[in-house]
């Protein structure tokens, strides 16, 4: 049941017992850029983990007493306690587990990639907007342009700090926190969209070599077979594959 590839857990499902001591658990699914970013946290770290994917499109009751909003990404400790929302999960292991701390240790710093994480999290909804708009075969050149600016910004910020990531020469917490969506801008048909920010591009490359990232990577015509199967709201999608 356990696994990042694990089949999903639907309504009427029994809910899982207690997390073993030792081990923390992430409920998740398989495609969901937020709970990728928990994922990315929990093998940078190197956390001793176990995964239970949840389908969403058709959640178990059990999984709203987990979380009321009934969203992935949700920890549980072995005591019982549960951190929901990506942001919070991902910070919440930066500070409750050792090694490497992705957070920058500098005051300003930390403050610096939360507002920069406040600016991207406008993208998301657009990069999703756009993605239905064209293939419903609207006109989504007004939502490209605004991601195309956006993500200038972004090249912006690399070019000021003459860095190749976010945080310095290393990756930090702001880099796995964007990523997910920048693995997904073939199959949201975005690719072209980095045509102008060298700076991003050479982000990305770095980012490919990441071990984190490699282990938590989707093939891009899965990602885009899943993408027609959730759009069209059915229960299969987020086993896809399997």
């Amino acid at each position: 049941m356990a696994g990042d590839h694990s089949r999903s857990l639907g309504k009427g499902s029994a809910a899982p017992g207690p997390v073993p001591e030792g081990v923390i658990r992430l409920y998740s699914m398989r495609f969901c850029p937020f709970a990728q970013r928990t994922r990315l946290v929990l093998r940078a770290k190197g956390i001793s983990h176990e995964v239970i994917n949840i389908n969403l499109k058709n959640k178990p009751d059990w999984f709203f007493e987990k979380n009321p909003f009934g969203l992935v990404p949700v920890l549980e400790t072995s005591k019982g306690q549960l951190i929901y929302e990506s942001p919070i999960t991902c910070e919440y292991l930066d500070e409750a587990f050792p090694g490497k701390k992705l957070m920058p240790s500098d005051p300003y710093e930390r403050a610096f990639q939360k507002m920069l994480l406040e600016h991207f999290s406008k993208i998301t909804p657009i990069v999703f907007k756009y993605f239905v708009a064209v293939k419903d075969g609207q006109d989504a050149s007004a939502l490209k342009a605004e991601i195309s600016e956006k993500f200038g910004k972004l090249e912006e910020i690399l070019s000021k700090r003459n860095t190749v990531f976010y945080g310095g020469d290393s990756i930090s917490m702001l880099d796995y926190m964007i990523w997910p969506w920048f693995e997904r801008l073939e199959p949201f048909q975005l690719k072209d969209s980095l045509s102008h920010t060298p700076k991003l591009q050479r982000w990305m490359e770095a980012m490919k070599e990441d071990p984190a990232v490699k282990a938590t990577m989707t093939d891009p015509q899965t990602f885009k077979d899943y993408l027609q199967l959730y759009l069209k709201n059915s229960p299969e999608a987020c086993d896809y594959g399997l």
